[in-house]
């Protein structure tokens, strides 16, 4: 496996950021970068060039990662070969949230075989409900196959977000990449790293991903309650205060974030579903503990790699980890580099949401304020 990386930005324009030429023998380009800078049609026509033979798969992000670094307004891009991995890049057209969970199921579906060993995931990060499409997903694929990825992001703005798969990018996009064959290996891990506070609290209405009742009182008001001034800065604010819950009793914790709120129906819609009958819990930050997770998670992945070195580690973590760690954001992907080693590219980018398995099974699940890794290995 061989990674060729470059960066892009308005003042410099491309630069290499490896030693690698891969150009015709690239077969999977990554491309993650601020939604205005990426929808440009000349960014397309020059990377097609480049690499003419490359599924290309573009993401609008609220940050890109490439190596340590963390930069906003740009646009960075891994090109990856594998020797002895087919690969096989797909795309579907979401119109509304209603129909994420057949998106899923149809992209599942589509790239599953005998020898499928990982599905990739990049979803518009607006129109989407992102747990149903998760749920198609694994439903698909008996939830025998690991899946990560990420929803596209926006800067925040909760507006607008792009993906596409060989193609300018654009609104209500879903790409999913399935690797293929018995020398392809991953690793994944993923850590939040947030601190609960307050009582445990019932979902008592709700529908899908739309919130509208916590012990039988408006769920809105409530975190109105909590927010005090804040509130005034909602949806934006609920990044620093997402809530966690619990499917059942014991089971994982599962971050929420809100994507808008409805002050007409006193509800709050969030990335992913809100079963009623689960449990829910405010959070807020930890610098420290935010930052010791995405070690945590990145440990996590070499477990999965079978003593196998990692050639590639695609991290996606949160807007609202973005937005609370502030100056300190580059400390949790520097963290991930010195659990890693200095062999292993990094790139990403931070999202709406993001997907991967859970820690003891490879039935994935979608994830708010958490980081996410994936790490890539073939055996050659």
């Amino acid at each position: 496996m061989k990674i060729e990386q470059l960066f892009w930005e308005k003042e410099t324009g491309w630069k290499m950021f490896s030693k690698n030429q891969l150009t015709v023998a690239a077969q999977l380009v990554l491309v993650f970068g601020q939604r205005e800078c990426i929808e440009v049609p000349e960014i397309y026509s020059e990377l097609r060039e480049k690499y003419p033979h490359a599924d290309i798969v573009f993401c609008s992000t609220s940050g890109e990662i490439m190596d340590i670094e963390v930069k906003d307004d740009s646009i960075s891009v891994s090109a990856l070969y594998f020797e002895n991995t087919p690969v096989k890049a797909i795309s579907e057209y979401i119109a509304e949230a209603k129909d994420s969970y057949l998106i899923g199921r149809k992209l599942s579906e589509t790239l599953n075989a005998p020898d499928l060993k990982h599905i990739l995931v990049f979803s518009d990060g607006q129109i989407v409900n992102g747990s149903r499409l998760v749920q198609g997903l694994n439903d698909a694929v008996n939830h025998a196959i690991p899946i990560a990825g990420g929803l596209a992001s926006d800067n925040a703005r909760f507006e607008r977000t792009s993906v596409g798969l060989n193609c300018v990018p654009k609104e209500g996009n879903v790409v999913a990449i399935g690797f293929y064959g018995e020398n392809f290996q991953i690793g994944h891990g993923s850590m939040g790293g947030w601190s609960t506070f307050g009582p445990e609290r019932r979902i008592t209405k709700s529908q899908d991903n739309i919130l509208y009742e916590l012990d039988h009182a408006s769920a809105l008001e409530l975190y109105k309650n909590y927010l005090g001034e804040q509130a005034k800065e909602l949806p934006g604010a609920a990044l620093l205060f997402p809530l966690c819950i619990r499917t059942e009793e014991n089971g994982e914790m599962i971050v929420r974030t809100i994507l808008s709120i409805d002050e007409e129906n006193q509800s709050m819609i969030f990335a992913g579903d809100m079963p009623v009958g689960s449990t829910a819990q405010l959070m807020y930050a930890n610098f420290d503990n935010l930052i010791d997770g995405a070690s945590v998670a990145a440990e996590m992945t070499l477990t999965g790699l079978r003593h196998n070195h990692a050639s590639f580690a695609l991290l996606i973590s949160c807007v609202g980890r973005k937005l609370v760690l502030g100056a300190r954001t580059e400390d949790e992907v520097e963290e991930v580099r010195l659990a890693l080693g200095e062999n292993v590219a990094i790139s990403g980018f931070y999202s709406n949401g993001e997907i991967s398995p859970l820690i003891e099974s490879p039935k994935c699940e979608l994830y708010n304020q958490t980081m996410t890794i994936t790490t890539y290995s073939e055996r050659v």
